[in-house]
C-alpha cells in the first residue's frame, strides 16, 4: 500500500511538472509568433525541415482576423486554397472534423472562421516543431533579441 502511494505521488508530481512545462512552452511560442526576429528564426528553422506550412497558416489566420469585413470572403477563399484544400500547395495537417467545420463556415466567412483550425495548428506547433526549434541553432540568435 505504501509503495502504491509513493508511486501515485511521483506520478502526480511528474504530471504537474510536465503540465507546467507545456504551459510555459505555449507561452514561449506565443511570444515567438509575435516577435519579428523570433518568428523569422522559427520560419528559417521550419523551412530547413520543409514544414513551414503550419507557421504560414497561423500567420495568415492572424492577418485574416484583422481584415476588414469587405475582404473576409476573398481572404478566406485564399487561405482555403493555399492551406486547407487537399491539393493546396501548403496543405496543413487538420483532422477531418475540423476540415468539415471549415467547409460549413466557408459559406459565410466571419472573422472567427479559422479560429478552431488555427488553434489546432498552434497546438501542433507547440508540441512538435517548436520544441525542436528551441534545441536548434536557429533559435539562439532571434530569441536573444526579444
Amino acid at each position: 500500500m505504501k509503495v502504491k502511494l509513493i508511486h501515485l505521488a511521483e506520478k502526480q508530481e511528474w504530471v504537474h511538472k510536465h503540465r507546467a512545462t507545456e504551459e510555459k512552452l505555449l507561452q514561449d511560442l506565443e511570444t515567438v509568433l509575435h516577435g519579428k526576429m523570433a518568428v523569422q528564426g522559427f520560419r528559417w528553422f521550419l523551412r530547413s525541415e520543409f514544414s513551414e506550412e503550419n507557421l504560414e497558416f497561423w500567420l495568415a489566420c492572424e492577418d485574416y482576423k484583422n481584415s476588414s469585413a469587405s475582404k473576409l470572403s476573398a481572404k478566406a477563399q485564399n487561405i482555403y486554397n493555399q492551406f486547407i484544400n487537399p491539393d493546396a500547395p501548403l496543405e496543413v495537417n487538420l483532422d477531418s472534423e475540423t476540415r468539415e467545420l471549415l467547409m460549413d463556415l466557408m459559406e459565410t466567412p466571419t472573422a472567427e472562421t479559422f479560429n478552431e483550425a488555427q488553434h489546432r495548428i498552434f497546438s501542433l506547433m507547440a508540441k512538435d516543431s517548436f520544441p525542436r526549434f528551441l534545441r536548434s541553432t536557429y533559435s539562439q540568435h532571434p530569441l536573444k533579441a526579444l
